[in-house]
C-alpha cells in the first residue's frame, strides 16, 4: 500500500513526458513541412531556370506554351502598370500670368499640385513645379502645356512598365502571407520556451517583410494612378542700368567684369597689330636716312 502513491506519481510523470515529446513532434512536423514546402519552391525555380538555360533539353514548343501561359496568367491576375513621367520647360513673357492659365488647366484636368518653388536671380525668374495628374489625363495635360503657355524650351516624357515588378511582389506577399499563419498555428502548438521564441523571431521577420511588400504595392499604385510632371517656367530678365530693379552689388561686379574684359580685349587688340609693329624700324629707319641726305 505505501508503494501506490509512489507507483502513480511516476505514471503521471510518464505521461507529462510523453504529452511533451508529442507536442515537439508536432511542432518539429510543422516546421518540417514549412522547410519542406520552400525546398518544393527552390526546386522548382531551379528547374525553370536551368529549363530556360539548357534549351536544347526542351523543345521550343513547350518553352513558348510554358511562356504564353504564364503570361496570361499573369495578364488574367493583374492588369498593366505603366508609370508615366515628364519634365518640361517653357520660357514666358509674364510668370504671374502664365501661372494663373497653369491653374486653370490643372483644374481642369483633376490635378493637383503637390510641390511649387520661385527663383528670382539677377538673369532671370524660374518657376518650378511639380504637379500630379490622373494617368488618363496626362497626355491632355502635356497637350496644353504645349500651346498657348509659351515657347517650349525643352520636353522629356517617359513611360516605365511595371507589371512584372508589381506581379512578383503580389506573389511573394502572398506566400509570405500564408506562412505567416501557419507560424501563428505552430506558435498555439509550442510546448518550450526555446520553440515559442524561435517561431516568434519568424513571425516578426514575416511581418517585417509583409510591411515592406505593401509599401512598395502602395506606391507601385500611386504613382501608376497619377502621373509626375515637373513643370519649369523661365522669364529672362532684360538687362538695363536705368529700369532695373538689380542691386548696386550686382551692379558694380558687374561694370568690374566688364571693365577687366575690355581690358583683355584691347590688349589683344594691341598684339594683332604685330605686323605692323615689325614695319616700324624699317620706316624709323627710312626716314633718318632721308632726314640726313635733305641736310647735306
Amino acid at each position: 500500500m505505501k508503494k501506490l502513491p509512489v507507483l502513480l506519481f511516476c505514471l503521471i510523470l510518464i505521461n507529462c513526458n510523453k504529452s511533451e515529446s508529442i507536442a515537439k513532434e508536432e511542432v518539429r512536423a510543422d516546421l518540417s513541412e514549412i522547410i519542406q514546402e520552400d525546398k518544393v519552391a527552390s526546386v522548382n525555380t531551379r528547374v525553370s531556370s536551368y529549363a530556360s538555360a539548357a534549351p536544347n533539353s526542351v523543345s521550343e514548343k513547350t518553352v513558348s506554351e510554358n511562356k504564353n501561359q504564364s503570361s496570361a496568367q499573369r495578364i488574367d491576375t493583374i492588369s498593366k502598370k505603366i508609370i508615366k513621367n515628364g519634365d518640361m520647360r517653357i520660357q514666358v513673357g509674364d510668370i504671374k500670368k502664365s501661372q494663373n492659365q497653369i491653374n486653370e488647366i490643372i483644374k481642369n484636368n483633376k490635378a493637383y499640385i503637390q510641390k511649387e518653388e520661385f527663383q528670382n536671380t539677377d538673369t532671370d525668374d524660374n518657376l518650378y513645379i511639380t504637379i500630379r495628374v490622373p494617368h488618363k489625363n496626362f497626355d491632355t495635360l502635356v497637350n496644353s502645356f504645349s500651346n498657348g503657355i509659351g515657347s517650349v524650351l525643352s520636353k522629356n516624357i517617359s513611360s516605365d512598365d511595371v507589371t512584372e515588378e508589381y506581379t512578383d511582389v503580389s506573389i511573394k506577399l502572398a506566400n509570405k502571407k500564408i506562412y505567416l499563419e501557419k507560424y501563428r498555428d505552430m506558435l498555439k502548438k509550442a510546448a518550450t520556451t526555446k520553440d515559442m521564441l524561435e517561431i516568434q523571431e519568424n513571425i516578426r521577420e514575416l511581418e517585417d517583410e509583409i510591411d515592406v511588400a505593401e509599401g512598395r504595392l502602395r506606391f507601385i499604385d500611386d504613382r501608376v494612378n497619377y502621373s509626375t510632371l515637373n513643370l519649369n517656367l523661365y522669364k529672362e530678365k532684360v538687362r538695363s542700368s536705368a529700369t532695373s530693379k538689380i542691386g548696386f552689388g550686382s551692379r558694380f561686379g558687374d561694370s568690374v567684369t566688364e571693365g577687366w574684359n575690355s581690358f583683355v580685349t584691347f590688349i589683344l587688340g594691341i598684339i594683332s597689330l604685330w605686323p605692323f609693329f615689325l614695319l616700324i624700324p624699317v620706316f624709323v629707319f627710312l626716314w633718318r636716312k632721308w632726314r640726313g641726305r635733305k641736310k647735306k
